[in-house]
């Protein structure tokens, strides 16, 4: 497959044709195509779907619940109420704290992690990280 790069996008070539850049892909097997024309001769024959290989690469991706996602009742003593979680979000100082690339960058990777109060404890000797979480403690603190 032979691909243009157009603008800051990669373009691919007709998988059809081969003669021109492909504007689309067919829902099935993902090949590229340029026109209706192009599509209509690549569905005179059956195409083979990858959405078995995506879902696969999607189910490896979902993570398993942790306790307090499964109203597990001996973490309701450390939930925050609703009142605390408007004011972190009201806050303009973690606001501007979660403007750093860095800081979302190990906010993410906590958040997916399987390992998440490990990644937790790691990203605490971090100084951003703990300027940060210092800063919700004392908000939250606050909203009381």
């Amino acid at each position: 497959m032979v691909m243009f790069l157009i603008g800051s996008r990669a373009m691919s070539q007709c998988g059809i044709c081969s003669g021109a850049v492909s504007k689309y892909k067919c829902p099935g097997c993902l090949v590229p195509y340029c026109s209706l024309q192009c599509f209509k001769d690549h569905k005179a024959a059956p195409c083979t779907k990858v959405a078995a290989a995506e879902e696969e690469e999607q189910a490896q991706l979902v993570q398993p619940p942790r306790d307090f996602e499964n109203g597990d009742e001996s973490q309701m003593a450390t939930r925050l109420r609703r009142q605390q979680l408007e004011a972190v979000a009201a806050s303009e100082e973690i606001r501007a704290m979660l403007r750093n690339e860095e800081l979302q960058a190990i906010v993410s990777k906590i958040d997916a992690s399987a390992t998440a109060e490990k990644d937790l404890d790691t990203a605490m000797n971090l100084p951003d990280f703990k300027g940060f979480a210092d800063k919700i403690l004392e908000v939250i603190a606050s909203s009381r």
